[in-house]
């Protein structure tokens, strides 16, 4: 950012003095004695919080105000342990719900419910009680900071296209051809909203895989 006194002018764009003298849009190729000739300045804009975690704005210098977003519930506000507490849960129910259609099967018919299934539905629940416990256990914007930090370093390694594979994988267990429309109709609905979570908390990419 680049101020000509307390104006913002922007690199590419032209600008007029207070003598009216239009200046053309490369003037950011100025040496720094052709720049001060006519007062310009850089400005060097703060780096904006997390916004997962902050409220922040920012000021035409480029000075960024925040304020900690509240950890724990209060009247009328819904606290940073609860949103996060409330994506995980809505992941965890988006990935059952990709399997749901054995248990229908079982209570319908008898058909036992393939043990991979029962086991990868259980790693779920599991993994989501642990990040639950991780975001309870966080006594205040620091902590939940460091906890983002390591879920998100966990979150390099598990990429969309991988975790997009692990439900197309669930796909492959061999139902009823109607049944299998409706769930990968299912599957694509839910991976939809999921990728819209999974932008704001990388950690949610972070599941056990079912298992062939």
């Amino acid at each position: 950012m680049w101020k000509y006194g307390n104006r913002t002018i922007r690199p590419g764009k032209g600008w007029v003095d207070d003598n009216k003298v239009r200046h053309p849009s490369n003037w950011h190729i100025w040496s720094a004695e052709e720049k001060a000739k006519y007062n310009i300045t850089e400005v060097v804009e703060e780096s904006p919080p997390d916004s997962r975690l902050y409220f922040w704005s920012k000021d035409s210098d480029g000075k960024i105000t925040s304020t900690a977003k509240a950890l724990d519930d209060s009247e009328g506000v819904v606290g940073l342990k609860t949103t996060m507490k409330n994506a995980v849960k809505e992941h965890q129910g988006s990935l059952l719900s990709q399997t749901d259609w054995a248990y229908i099967r079982h209570y319908d018919s008898g058909t036992d419910v393939p043990a991979n299934i029962e086991t990868w539905r259980n790693a779920i629940r599991a993994k989501a009680t642990e990040m639950e416990n991780a975001i309870d256990n966080s006594t205040d914007t620091d902590a939940i900071a460091a906890l983002l930090m390591s879920f998100d370093g966990d979150a390099e390694a598990n990429s969309m296209s991988k975790f997009r594979e692990a439900a197309a994988k669930t796909l492959k267990i061999d139902i009823a051809s109607k049944e299998e429309r409706d769930q990968e109709k299912i599957t694509v609905e839910a991976e939809s909203k999921r990728a819209i979570e999974i932008k704001k908390y990388p950690f949610l990419s972070v599941w056990p895989e079912l298992e062939e």
